[in-house]
């Protein structure tokens, strides 16, 4: 068996949870931890090594990969890529942004930034995220904004788009954002940890710029207006789970029984039925809740049964970092 099931992977955090995570595992689980970090070799900012996940015999998953990347990662990639999440909104999440890779290149010591996607696995009725401002946003006005503390100018400024289960988000590097309550999402998202908030009063914190001070932290922010037509081309088609501009990030498809799955390093979450995941190696089980490791050694696998899951990877042809 390459295969493996994940237990959770819960850091701390600021905000707080509603227990959705617990749930739809239906497995051990904090049930106040609102973020489950997923085939994580990327930790908390400034607080590792939280955030990185341990394998089920025990060993760090970055460490397993660093130790035989070609069993894990295959031929041509020296990283994995990607961070994948299940988060938990048991409360709106403060207004932030994240840097992209010019500015996390120049100021971070990264090659990444945190361009992300989110795929909606359940939400209340009228759950809702923001997402970009409605209006050009002048750099002093933002300054003011946040220096004070204005958040209830911040979230007027900005778009506020319904979501419900089943919808797919992709939330460009620099693209203010905030994750509304009552919603169970999976995120994808570059491998860091970078965020500057935006709003931090209500959240017990004092700052949120990324040790690098706001004057030059909110030139990371995206301040054009983003129309209705742009916030539409944020959504896949019929056809694609994201739009094509998520490919230089990172894939993500759904995947259904019957389907089969290319060889290469991925996390899958399964999040409606049940089925198996069949392989050379492999013939594993898998439910509704499930958080799968897939290393490239896996090679090429089916989906079977009524199940739904959502395969989450590296850009294809990307060899990392």
């Amino acid at each position: 068996m390459t295969i493996e099931a994940l237990p959770a992977n819960q850091p701390e955090t600021f905000y707080r949870g509603a227990g959705r995570i617990a749930r739809f595992r239906d497995a051990p689980a904090l049930p106040d931890r609102p973020e489950d970090w997923v085939g994580s070799v990327t930790s908390r900012f400034g607080l590792a090594p939280a955030g990185l996940s341990t394998l089920p015999d025990g060993r760090v998953l970055a460490d397993a990969v660093a130790a035989d990347p070609r069993w894990w990662l295959g031929p041509q990639r020296t990283d994995t890529g990607v961070l994948v999440k299940l988060l938990d909104a048991g409360q709106r999440l403060p207004l932030h942004v994240h840097p992209d890779r010019r500015f996390a290149t120049a100021h971070l010591a990264s090659p990444y930034g945190k361009t992300e996607a989110w795929v909606i696995v359940s939400a209340r009725p009228d759950a809702y995220v923001h997402l970009g401002f409605a209006r050009d946003v002048a750099a002093d006005e933002l300054a003011g904004w946040v220096a004070g503390q204005r958040v209830d100018r911040m979230l007027a400024a900005t778009n506020r788009i319904p979501v419900a289960a089943g919808d797919a988000i992709l939330c460009p590097a620099g693209l203010p954002h905030a994750i509304g309550d009552g919603i169970l999402l999976v995120e994808v998202q570059e491998p860091t940890d970078y965020s500057v908030l935006l709003e931090y009063e209500g959240f017990g914190l004092t700052e949120g710029h990324l040790g690098l001070g706001y004057d030059l932290a909110l030139d990371c922010v995206d301040r054009g207006a983003w129309t209705p037509e742009r916030l539409a081309g944020l959504r896949g088609d019929g056809a694609r789970l994201l739009p094509e501009a998520a490919d230089e990030f990172f894939a993500a498809h759904r995947v259904r029984g019957g389907d089969r799955l290319a060889q290469g390093f991925a996390v899958l979450v399964v999040v409606a039925g049940a089925g198996r995941l069949t392989g050379e190696r492999d013939d594993v089980p898998v439910r509704r809740g499930d958080t799968l490791l897939v290393p490239y050694a896996a090679g090429p696998l089916r989906l079977d049964g009524a199940v739904e899951a959502i395969r989450l990877a590296a850009p294809a042809g990307h060899g990392g970092a």
